[in-house]
């Protein structure tokens, strides 16, 4: 097990370092010039020239790659100086002559717009769309896994067909779309029934006591804009697995012991089908966390999605890589922990790996 951990580990960082590397590309070949957006576009060459020797703009390529990994690497090699140890806040290990090895956190640097450093806007961002997520998961999976069950209960009946019709429907529908949708029709048109918004974030500010509240119904339409997808795979997957256990030998042997359908599905039927399920709720967890994007931004969810795609409008580099390196961290850490804890269950997985 700890050989199987330790190569999905390595695999990983691989794909990490891959992630890190076309991003740092990317954002290093477009035209605009970041000291310029830095500095504004009314500043002098002197000042723009200075904000480009900071930013590191004046060495090449790949100079510039190594100090951005240098940056993102938890242990480092910087000069041993108070400038930089205020600037990353580094915990110095070995000192060598006129640098030293640090332990830090990851430097992402700091927001053209706002000064921010770029890790602590993330931060700030982030729970907003961990929430969002779980919710969004918790519903895809209650509501997919019953539907799931009736319909594979069910089978060839008018429930059958309209679960299967649906999740067909939910399928093909993408997320942004569906955020449209649902925002103009529980949010706009059935507004004076439902009592939600279009847009809105978990903690809303009272104009006139200037109070911070909690505004649970927010989350209400967002949450089903972005675990619709989720919730119609998840029920044809838990239908056709259902479907395949309710075939088995011991379930006709759990029958003719006389057992009722209630036993043999909740007993029986249920935990044997749930394996692949729960290893597609954990991969789609991770997506949800890349694909809420849009979602966010429909409904002005206060989150890592809106945050990136306002940065993105105002040319607002860091802030965006900054969140992309996020998101492709969780999305890696996500696969890694289900494939660690899948080959756990099942020991067939470490064995032909």
């Amino acid at each position: 097990m700890l050989k199987y951990a330790l190569h999905k580990i390595l695999y990983s960082l691989l794909i990490l370092w891959g992630v890190f590397s076309i991003v740092f590309l990317l954002f290093n070949v477009l035209p605009a010039d970041p000291a310029r957006l830095v500095m504004g576009q009314r500043s002098d060459e002197a000042s723009v020239n200075n904000a480009r020797k900071e930013l590191h703009l004046d060495k090449s390529l790949i100079q510039r790659y190594a100090l951005f990994l240098n940056d993102l690497s938890p242990i480092s090699i910087y000069p041993s100086n108070e400038e930089n140890n205020s600037k990353y806040n580094y915990y110095r290990l070995i000192s060598f002559e006129n640098d030293a090895l640090v332990l830090k956190q990851p430097y992402l640097g700091r927001s053209y717009r706002t000064k921010k450093l770029v890790s602590d806007a993330i931060l700030e961002a982030l729970p907003g769309t961990m929430i969002l997520a779980f919710s969004s998961m918790f519903f895809a999976c209650i509501i997919g896994i019953t539907l799931g069950v009736v319909a594979a209960v069910k089978k060839d009946t008018l429930w059958d067909t309209s679960a299967v019709a649906a999740s067909v429907v939910g399928i093909s529908m993408p997320s942004f779309f569906a955020g449209l949708l649902i925002a103009y029709i529980g949010g706009f048109l059935w507004h004076q029934i439902t009592g939600l918004n279009m847009t809105g974030s978990l903690f809303q500010y009272d104009p006139i006591s200037g109070t911070r509240y909690l505004a649970l119904r927010n989350l209400i339409l967002p949450t089903l804009a972005l675990g619709l997808r989720p919730l119609a795979i998840i029920t044809q997957l838990m239908r056709s697995t259902m479907l395949d256990v309710l075939s088995q030998d011991y379930i006709r042997t759990a029958k003719a012991k006389g057992l009722n359908t209630v036993q043999i599905v909740f007993k029986h039927a249920i935990p044997n089908a749930l394996n692949p399920v729960i290893t597609a709720i954990t991969g789609w967890f991770a997506e949800l966390l890349a694909g809420s994007f849009f979602v966010e931004y429909i409904f002005g969810w206060k989150g890592l999605g809106k945050l990136t795609v306002d940065a993105l409008d105002k040319f607002d580099f860091p802030l965006v890589m900054g969140a992309v390196l996020v998101t492709a961290f969780i999305f890696v850490i996500m696969n890694l922990i289900t494939d660690v804890l899948y080959a756990q269950l099942d020991p067939r997985i470490r064995l032909h790996d």
